[in-house]
């Protein structure tokens, strides 16, 4: 119980505890998901299950929610220099210590006890457990009262002076506009629209601009320039358009050929995190290709897979790539790398998954929490591990009688697994879609019903991002899947959706072959 707890610190002075990071991110932890015979409590007898939360929690997922934004408050950052004057500071120690109700058993603190030079067996064992039971006191780091941390209005206004960083259009969600529009393929849809986050710049050249790769339906590779922040332009941002794109004799083509009727899929499509290479699937001959950017000149093609590779994502790291194929497996394939670049993708998978009857739609990967997720034709989703290609669960998303595809599936920096189904109630009804996320651990924590068809789905560290068929841009909250902003129409279907690398746009690919760049009004 949580309240018990709290009031137990409160009354007994022998009752030290620190709340270990699981209650700011993981409330699996609080819940006996395997129904453990925990025992009964001796006064009450009451059976011990799951952790009881405040009253103010309607839910795990609820409590760990407002832990985290109580810890990320305004008010604990004023106050947290006092927190480190207790525990590393002036006042873990000395008269301001004891003012301050903060002396603790004398063998915990550094330098008290010198076990070497205790001869006699029994003390010395007496005070390692001790030692052991009542822990240890942190080292004293500073013996003068550490300052007060900025306030986010201080932090604000000297960010604005420095005059360098674009707002973050999540925190202007009031303000979401479609700042600019440029044709890249006219009439032809855009799959890819992004700027790879982990692009290297010179220190000696002061706005260097970024790549900006876009790919449409055809195959147009287009390498554009793409300067985020520069406040002597309108928009304060520049978009320089690739020249090569509309001159045809320059234009650099990916090497077809496609499936037929599909053309290239923004699905089978990864870019490395340095700009480096692009990847594809969905050749007629079931290949993996790498392509070397921004020349477009293609390096290998991996004949792994027995059928069409449908799908590809690459994690954040630029470590791992994982790929999904209509022969119902997926592999895992390592980045090769030299002097820090993407050069290369090694010959032979390092895992290959098993697990789906049915064609892979669609991946995800990251490779800091060990995970590999695919969705498939049938509407099943399996989570596996990367290093040991291990099963680890399968998702069935609920909803009608007969599942549709798993069309779209992303990965959050926690482990939350955002899956967009499909499913028909009867044969012949008409086709239902859905949003669904997943905790790390695979426990369903929402549903949301779309009433519009989705064809591109993105996530940032807060928020999900949903295009449509139907012309709409929506922003969701990632931990609940609901609306953070009113949806932004565009007037042509939506293609492909990608957050730029400083969160201070959105990159809008459309059917008709435009590029939108979404922004959160000018910078005060």
């Amino acid at each position: 119980s949580v309240a018990a707890a709290w009031q137990a610190r409160l009354e007994s002075p022998a009752d030290v505890k620190e709340l270990i990071p699981e209650f700011f991110y993981f409330p699996d932890f609080l819940e006996n998901q395997n129904g453990f015979d925990l025992g009964c409590l001796q006064l009450t007898n009451e059976k011990v299950g799951d952790v009881v939360l405040p009253p103010w929690a309607s839910s795990p997922e609820d409590f760990i929610q407002q832990h985290r934004q109580a810890l990320e408050s305004e008010y604990v950052s004023a106050h947290l220099h006092e927190w480190i004057d207790l525990i590393f500071g002036y006042k873990q120690r000395g008269p301001a210590a004891e003012e301050a109700l903060n002396v603790f058993y004398y063998c915990t603190y550094e330098g008290a006890v010198d076990l070497d030079h205790v001869v006699d067996e029994r003390e010395r064992k007496a005070l390692e457990g001790i030692i052991s039971n009542f822990g240890q006191t942190p080292c004293q780091l500073l013996k003068e009262p550490h300052p007060a941390r900025l306030s986010a209005e201080e932090a604000a206004q000297r960010l604005a002076r420095l005059d360098t960083n674009s707002p973050s259009i999540f925190q202007h969600l009031d303000q979401l506009k479609a700042f600019f529009a440029e044709v890249i393929s006219d009439g032809v849809p855009l799959v890819l629209a992004l700027v790879p986050h982990r692009q290297s710049h010179s220190f000696t050249i002061q706005g260097s601009s970024d790549l900006l790769v876009t790919v449409s339906a055809s195959g147009l590779l287009g390498i554009h320039s793409w300067l985020p922040y520069d406040r002597n332009i309108n928009n304060y941002f520049s978009f320089s358009k690739d020249a090569t794109i509309g001159n045809s004799k320059m234009q650099r083509l990916l090497s077809g050929p496609w499936v037929p009727d599909r053309g290239v899929d923004g699905q089978a499509l990864a870019v490395a995190p340095d700009g480096k290479l692009l990847f594809s699937g969905g050749h007629w001959d079931g290949s993996l290709r790498v392509t070397a950017l921004p020349k477009g000149k293609l390096l290998k093609q991996l004949h792994c897979h027995l059928d069409v590779v449908t799908c590809l994502a690459l994690d954040t790291c630029g470590i791992y790539l994982i790929s999904g194929s209509r022969d119902t497996t997926c592999m895992v394939w390592r980045l090769l790398q030299e002097g820090g670049f993407s050069v290369g993708l090694a010959s032979k998978p390092v895992q290959v998954l098993y697990g789906h009857e049915a064609a892979v739609s669609c991946v995800a990967i990251s490779t800091e929490l060990d995970m590999a997720v695919s969705g498939s034709e049938d509407g099943i989703v399996i989570i596996h591990t990367v290093r040991r290609g291990q099963f680890v669960a399968a998702l069935r998303p609920p909803g009608a009688m007969l599942p549709g595809p798993v069309s779209h599936l992303v990965l959050g920096s926690e482990g939350q697994i955002v899956v967009q189904s499909s499913a028909w109630e009867r044969v012949g009804a008409q086709v239902t879609y859905s949003l669904h996320l997943y905790s790390v651990n695979g426990k369903l924590r929402a549903s949301l019903p779309l009433v519009e068809q989705p064809t591109a789905l993105a996530v940032t560290e807060d928020f999900v991002l949903l295009g449509t068929a139907q012309c709409a841009l929506h922003i969701l909250h990632l931990n609940k899947l609901l609306p953070a902003a009113p949806p932004l129409l565009m007037k042509v279907p939506i293609r492909s959706v990608a957050v730029t690398k400083e969160c201070s746009h959105v990159l809008v690919g459309l059917e008709d072959g435009k590029l939108i760049v979404v922004g959160a009004g000018q910078p005060s």
